[in-house]
Order: C-alpha cells, then structure tokens, then sequence
C-alpha cells in the first residue's frame, strides 16, 4: 500500500492570519453565500476578490477597506 501526499496550496500571507484566520472578511451578495458555503462555487466580493466561502464573519470581525468603501458608496437597493 502507497501513501500519497497532498500539497497544500499556497495562501497569500496578507489573506489570514497565523492561527488560519482571515485577516478581513468581504462584502458579497447574501443569496451567494449558502450556495458557495453548500456547493463550494466562487463568490465575487464588491472589491473584486474571487473565492470560496468557507468562514462566517462574526459581529466585529475586520471588514476588507476596499469592500467597505464600495459597500457605503452604494445607494440604498442597489
């Protein structure tokens, strides 16, 4: 019997944190995140970030700069 070894892909070290936290988290359409949470699919955040959601923010988690700016420049409905 063979053991195989997986690589672990590389995550950009501005992105989490050392205990494998996200250092931010993004803005993305709430219809979005079950799917991608369920079916792995991609979600666009309002600053072009493309990823899975794998995390669920949490009252005074650290919002990405670049989604928040977008997020208070849109109206409201939008």
């Amino acid at each position: 019997m063979s053991t195989q070894t997986k690589d672990r892909p590389e995550i950009a070290p501005d992105e989490t944190t050392e205990d494998d936290r996200p250092k931010f988290f993004h803005y993305v359409k709430k219809n979005k995140i079950t799917e991608s949470a369920v079916m792995g699919t991609h979600v666009v955040a309002l600053c072009g970030e493309v990823f899975p959601v794998t995390k669920s923010a949490k009252p005074g988690s650290p919002v990405c700069p670049d989604c928040k700016k977008v997020y208070e420049g849109l109206k409201k409905g939008d």
